[in-house]
């Protein structure tokens, strides 16, 4: 489930012939930030199969209304590949029902989707992440220092020496469970724009204070709202840094039918043209959108 590249560097199409549909039993769920809720579900063929930037759509069973599933990243897989993990912010009709839904119900799903972060050897690695952004990179961090392993069969992914995960948000009621990437191994830094956890201002700002100048064989990994990832890519190309990008466009299907999702990517020619962030997606070099 690694993303594939065509021969112009863009992403393939990463269609749902290999996901799997499944009815999952809640076996954890609880509130774990202000309005951010975790939801651990019994899904082991998803569980087994996903590597760290993939998605699964996510439905509430005898329910019209949302009638449609919502995609939420895969945060972490636990228990030998039995259990997934999601982290979601209360927003809407359906993260407003999912909240109420106890353990032991179980929630319709189908996964994993899309094209995961799949990057080259570097001996830096930074996440970088906006609000509730930190879902897509916790995983991908403990892969590349060696914490974790993902995908069936379980890929092999180059080791990082050092990762680094700087997080930005409102204020310190918002952060959820910043331990897990603590225990994980990564230098933690926090921005907020209330001064009230961290340092006081943007994500951006944080990384000029903790990362040095012109330091080699340095990458970003990014996602969050999508000024915050614009800015980030623009702070990354100043320094000749390349930057993968996860975006959170809305999503209908999560198969590539509906085009709600579509992005502005750039072009081998200078152009650009739509991409569907569900199958071409969610990750892209940075530089590739047209903010």
């Amino acid at each position: 489930m690694a993303e594939a590249v065509t021969a112009g560097g863009s992403p393939a199409v990463c269609y749902a012939d290999r996901a799997f549909s499944v009815a999952a039993r809640i076996v954890a769920h609880a509130q774990v930030a202000e309005q951010t809720f975790r939801i651990r579900l019994e899904c082991p063929t998803i569980a087994a199969t996903a590597v760290p930037g993939q998605f699964a759509m996510v439905r509430i069973p005898s329910r019209n209304d949302p009638l449609l599933a919502r995609p939420l990243a895969v945060y972490d897989t636990f228990a030998e590949g039995r259990h997934a993990d999601f982290i979601y912010l209360v927003h809407g009709k359906f993260t407003t029902a999912l909240k109420d839904i106890p353990v032991g119900d179980e929630l319709l799903v189908w996964g994993p989707l899309g094209n995961g972060f799949d990057l080259p050897p570097v001996d830096h690695l930074v996440l970088v992440a906006g609000g509730i952004g930190n879902t897509a990179l916790l995983a991908l961090g403990r892969e590349r220092l060696g914490g974790a392993t993902y995908g069936n069969p379980a890929r092999v992914a180059p080791r990082a020496r050092r990762v680094t995960f700087c997080w930005g948000a409102r204020h310190a009621a918002m952060f959820a469970d910043v331990d897990d990437f603590r225990a994980a191994g990564m230098e933690v830094h926090l921005a907020t724009l209330d001064g009230s956890a961290g340092r006081q201002g943007t994500v951006v700002d944080l990384l000029d204070d903790v990362i040095a100048p012109e330091e080699p064989s340095l990458r970003v990994a990014c996602c969050g709202p999508e000024p915050m990832m614009a800015a980030v890519t623009q702070w990354a190309q100043r320094r000749g840094v390349p930057c993968d990008v996860s975006l959170e466009a809305p999503m209908a299907c999560g198969i590539g039918i509906c085009f709600t999702c579509v992005a502005k990517v750039r072009d081998a020619e200078g152009g650009w043209d739509y991409r569907r962030t569900c199958i071409e997606g969610p990750v892209f070099d940075g530089s590739s959108i047209v903010w």
